[in-house]
């Protein structure tokens, strides 16, 4: 009687598993929807629309954790959608990691939202193939906040990535250097339901899946046309 229970326990956990992963990915991009939206809900205080309309894509880690002492090291889970070809639609989005560097200005921050307008699909297509440098392997700068100054746009977009980052309510550019961004192949493969890389899935080749229209949602509002 004893095995009998212990087999159904075995059974009922099996059969579990893969729901848990899917929702876990799940949660992950519902955040990173939550997280864009509030962001963007302040046009004073947000990305500047002129600046993520040129944006091929866009990287959103949500909750990112602080590793070290004040200043330190950070890892976090995220996603990185892109427009289509024609600039009239966002796809499905690729699952990340980010770890490393140092973050300045978030002194006693325990976690933050870090989000990246990569300007050059293919800077993103290079970032995707290996790990991936911030600052080494493409220039990154903090970008521009609100109704920022035309000399301030201009600056910022000789950055082939600009990066913000919000926490405690703050939001601002973010100095991102040091750190690397690399394809969540595991967290892909529970999304999508099979091992894909991360240039593939930004190329057009899957469908964007139920859990992930809030982040595609959130996108189209606030930049449904690519320039």
């Amino acid at each position: 009687m004893r095995k009998i229970g212990l087999f159904l326990t075995l059974l009922v956990a099996l059969s579990v598993g893969p729901a848990f992963g899917k929702s876990k990915e799940g949660e992950r991009l519902a955040e990173a929807a939550k997280a864009f939206g509030e962001i963007m809900a302040a046009p004073d205080k947000g990305i500047p629309g002129d600046l993520l309309s040129k944006a091929d894509c866009v990287v959103i880690i949500p909750g990112m954790k602080k590793g070290g002492f004040i200043v330190g090291g950070r890892y976090g889970k995220g996603l990185v959608s892109c427009r289509n070809k024609a600039k009239t639609d966002w796809g499905a989005p690729a699952m990340l990691e980010m770890g490393g560097g140092s973050v300045g200005l978030q002194i006693g921050a325990s976690a933050i939202d870090v989000v990246m307008l990569v300007m050059e699909r293919g800077g993103m297509d290079s970032l995707l193939k290996d790990k991936f440098t911030l600052g080494g392997d493409a220039s990154v700068a903090g970008g521009p906040v609100g109704r920022a100054t035309t000399a301030e746009t201009d600056a910022a977009m000789k950055a082939k990535i600009l990066s913000y980052s919000r926490s405690r309510g703050v939001f601002a550019g973010l100095e991102l250097k040091g750190a690397t961004l690399n394809q969540d192949g595991n967290a892909n493969k529970a999304l999508y339901g099979r091992e894909i890389d991360a240039p593939d899935i930004l190329a057009g080749k899957v469908t964007t899946p139920a859990a992930a229209k809030p982040v595609v949602d959130i996108l189209m509002k606030y930049s449904p046309k690519g320039k």
